[in-house]
């Protein structure tokens, strides 16, 4: 029984998140579409709403899988692991429970390291991989992420994401917009995922998940080593060229440790390329897949 709900395109397109009892945890998804499987892996503070118009844009051809990790949106934020191996297992039970075998990975930031675990650990089940804006391609990360590693940040976290101070910082966007100011794509995309801290066990997860692979000086997980001892899949890499969380030339670096590797670059785009232009976005995920075996 698939577990994403669709209203007619003609009204537009509307889903309903299923939930999913995972290791005795909840675990939010969306499940629309049908044809070759894209399973969508957001980054830290990331969820489904990152990819959502994409889904709109894409389950005419694809059925499209797109779940909120666990520590993030809908999803439960237990104590525990919160690891890419962790990550990965979760998804590849959610693969199992939706019995699906194979996938074509989609991860950004985060959900690209995400990714290329998942296919360390389970390369059967992957046809392509798609990372936007990856981690785990070099050392090199944002000092805001690197400040999470400090001691004493949860308790920074738990008055600068208060209410009160939030509260106040969207009514200075509010007058910032009346006079003419218009933030773009990884302003809003940030600003969602940082709004999203305000209670304890959101915060509590989400330095959890940055210190599995961030710490004072930068990423601290590597996929290089492992794509050198393996035969990588068909895969694309999409950056911004004014990234200032992850620099774009980790995507160059990725390219010599794996010839093959095809690098479309955003010209002006962010951190959040697929945001900043998804139709672009859009149409070169279907190439792609069209345009490589399985």
């Amino acid at each position: 029984m698939r577990s994403a709900t669709t209203r007619a395109r003609g009204d537009g397109m509307h889903m309903t998140p299923a939930t999913m009892r995972l290791h005795g945890q909840d675990l939010s998804y969306v499940d629309s579409g049908d044809g070759p499987v894209v399973l969508f892996i957001h980054g830290i503070l990331g969820s489904q709403h990152h990819w959502s118009h994409l889904v709109e844009q894409l389950d005419d051809t694809f059925r499209v899988v797109v779940p909120d990790l666990f520590g993030h949106g809908a999803s439960a934020k237990p104590m525990g692991d919160y690891s890419l191996s962790a990550h990965a297992a979760t998804l590849r039970d959610l693969l199992d429970r939706l019995e699906i075998d194979t996938v074509t990975l989609v991860g950004h930031s985060l959900g690209g390291g995400i990714a290329m675990q998942f296919f360390y650990l389970f390369p059967e089940r992957v046809e392509r991989l798609v990372l936007v804006a990856s981690g785990g391609l070099g050392r090199e990360v944002s000092p805001w992420l690197r400040s999470a590693t400090l001691p004493g940040a949860e308790q920074v976290l738990g008055v600068v994401a208060s209410d009160w101070l939030t509260s106040r910082l969207q009514g200075l966007a509010v007058k910032a917009s009346d006079w003419g100011w218009r933030p773009g794509a990884d302003v809003r995309a940030m600003w969602r995922g940082f709004r999203s801290l305000g209670d304890r066990e959101s915060r509590r997860a989400f330095l959890a998940t940055t210190r599995a692979v961030v710490d004072v000086g930068g990423q601290t997980v590597s996929a290089h080593g492992h794509l050198e001892e393996v035969e990588a899949p068909p895969t694309l890499l999409v950056w911004g060229s004014k990234d200032r969380v992850i620099p774009a030339w980790h995507a160059l670096k990725a390219r010599e440790s794996v010839p093959g590797i095809q690098v479309e670059l955003f010209e002006g785009a962010g951190h959040f390329p697929h945001l900043d232009d998804p139709e672009r976005f859009t149409e070169l995920l279907r190439s792609f897949v069209a345009s490589t075996p399985e």
